[in-house]
């Protein structure tokens, strides 16, 4: 399997395209890097060096590829943090390139626009994930605070949950999945991942584990991906990734790590210690 990533990289810790690489190769899946952001580290350490990339950057690395007559292997685009609306059209070109190339390619959109009740990407961009990357995509997997955003209902109970995950699956992808949720059905020491696709709506319940790493939902988002287009299953795909970044946020939280331990406890990606099932809402 060939995916094309477009996402952020830090040359410290595991967030965006660094938890993504190495946990899709890891899995055996050969992935395309292109980084919309080159940062020293994660921005929520506080100090960070870096720049953003040139959107010609990005376009000319696509046009790479196009001449290699790479994107015709191409299983499926990926893409997470954006940062500027120009780069989010290049991306929305590359999915467009990739999908004329493939008909059979898929588009895996991560809408990374906020958390905690704040939006953190410029206006532009947000707009941009909900009026074009949206239709184009046939996965999204928003956390919580992005699905009410993108949706404009709330999400407090399941209720509300399911129509705010079927508003969103009207605008364009078959495929939701909503990480990080706490609804009334929640119990305190859990947290919930929803996914929907054809099949229906599908619960996962983990522990709530003592940590708080970046980083963890863009892995969550690449396994997922990967293992839905390997098995067609969004269940067993959100079992699958579910269960192996629980299992690496576990061995974090036991180390006390301020970075996910992506390396250390990379077994849990291919053999996951512990599996959690997902079961019909």
């Amino acid at each position: 399997m060939n995916l094309l990533s477009i996402q952020s990289h830090v040359a410290y810790g595991h967030v965006g395209n660094s938890a993504a690489a190495f946990a899709l190769q890891r899995l055996g899946v050969d992935v395309w890097l292109i980084h919309t952001v080159a940062f020293s580290n994660h921005p929520g350490h506080g100090a960070f060096r870096g720049r953003a990339a040139d959107p010609a950057a990005v376009r000319e690395l696509v046009e790479g590829l196009a001449a290699r007559g790479a994107l015709g292997r191409c299983d499926g685009v990926l893409s997470g943090y954006v940062g500027a609306a120009a780069i989010g059209h290049e991306i929305l070109a590359a999915v467009a390139r990739v999908k004329a190339a493939n008909p059979a390619a898929r588009y895996c959109c991560d809408p990374v626009i906020g958390d905690a009740g704040r939006v953190y990407v410029p206006a532009e961009v947000a707009e941009l994930i909900r009026a074009r990357a949206l239709p184009a995509a046939d996965v999204v997997t928003p956390n919580r605070f992005e699905l009410d955003w993108l949706s404009g209902r709330s999400s407090a109970t399941t209720a509300e949950l399911v129509a705010a995950i079927d508003a969103v699956r009207a605008m364009g992808p078959s495929v939701v999945l909503v990480t990080s949720l706490e609804t009334d059905a929640t119990p305190a020491d859990a947290i919930d991942l929803v996914v929907a696709d054809g099949a229906g709506r599908f619960r996962l319940r983990t522990p709530k584990l003592p940590v708080a790493v970046h980083g963890a939902g863009d892995a969550v988002a690449a396994l997922f991906f990967a293992h839905w287009l390997r098995t067609g299953s969004a269940a067993e795909a959100l079992s699958r990734a579910t269960s192996s970044v629980f299992g690496i946020l576990r061995r974090t939280a036991e180390a006390g790590a301020d970075e996910m331990l992506l390396i250390a406890a990379q077994d849990e990606i291919v053999a996951p210690s512990k599996v959690f099932r997902a079961e019909p809402l």
